[in-house]
């Protein structure tokens, strides 16, 4: 069986020492905004749209490009991260994947407007370094970690 992979893009928030995560509904883990990125798309700006739709936030990339181009090469904004992500497990094959660029962001307010057809606001929940500490169990180690991660270098 071959697997299918589809490229995803996540963006861990982060506002005043705090990292935004919603418990998604189909899953039922903690995530980060993020999602497939379309084909018209890249990974940053998908990250950026589904942090748009999912949260009603507008915030600022904190992410490096590279000053390295050309008149047909244009320098992006890194990922923090790059992952590979089992989606779909049966009897050890794996069927689904996510090959996810990760990126942290800055916010300049807690205020969660999900578009419509989006989870609730009240899915969200902001998570400071000791909320993530305390509440570690609830959490994927990746998600933990990286939302730790997030948090400190954007408040750096």
């Amino acid at each position: 069986m071959e697997t299918t992979r589809h490229v995803t893009a996540t963006v861990y928030v982060v506002h005043d020492g705090a990292v935004a995560l919603h418990e998604h509904d189909g899953l039922g883990k903690w995530l980060p905004p993020g999602g497939h990125v379309d084909r018209d798309e890249l990974p940053h700006e998908a990250g950026l749209r589904e942090v748009r739709e999912e949260t009603g936030l507008d915030p600022e990339l904190v992410a490096d490009t590279d000053n390295i181009g050309s008149p047909t090469v244009e320098p992006l904004p890194k990922p923090q991260h790059f992952q590979l992500a089992d989606v779909n497990v049966h009897d050890e094959f794996v069927g689904h994947q996510h090959v996810d660029a990760v990126y942290y962001a800055r916010a300049d307010s807690r205020t969660i407007d999900p578009a419509d057809g989006e989870q609730p606001a009240d899915a969200w929940r902001w998570f400071t370094l000791d909320e993530i500490d305390e509440n570690e169990s609830l959490l994927d180690p990746d998600v933990a970690e990286i939302g730790r991660r997030a948090i400190e270098t954007v408040s750096q």
